[in-house]
């Protein structure tokens, strides 16, 4: 098994719900992508650019954005708390899941990846 598919399973009650529903919504928006294990972390790649990442700390999920100051609009949801380059969507329950703004912040993710930042 994957170990970021690891990292999903292995979380405790509700995050690993909440982790499976992003990764539900993450898989079925973006048209090509590589499910990979970084910095213990589960990375969302597209060729060879990362899109966003899933982390579970304080009491929440981030689903976070790596080239979200690129992105065409400033959604009021994103959240950049003293982080230069990366802004999340932040998900403390399965409710706080709105798959709308997911789904944007993802096309826009996809849009703005950048030819120049790879994955060595």
């Amino acid at each position: 098994m994957n170990p970021a598919e690891v990292y999903i399973l292995e979380k405790p009650e509700p995050f690993k719900s909440i982790l499976l529903q992003l990764q539900v919504l993450i898989e079925n928006t973006l048209p090509t992508f590589l499910l990979l294990y970084k910095w213990k972390l589960p990375f969302y790649f597209v060729e060879k650019c990362p899109i966003c990442y899933l982390n579970v700390t304080k009491g929440y999920v981030d689903v976070c954005f790596w080239l979200s100051n690129d992105f065409a609009f400033a959604h009021p949801a994103l959240i950049s708390e003293k982080r230069k380059r990366v802004k999340s969507l932040r998900y403390y329950s399965m409710e706080d899941i709105d798959s709308e703004v997911l789904i944007s912040c993802l096309q826009e993710a996809y849009r703005t990846r950048e030819e120049g930042f790879k994955v060595r």
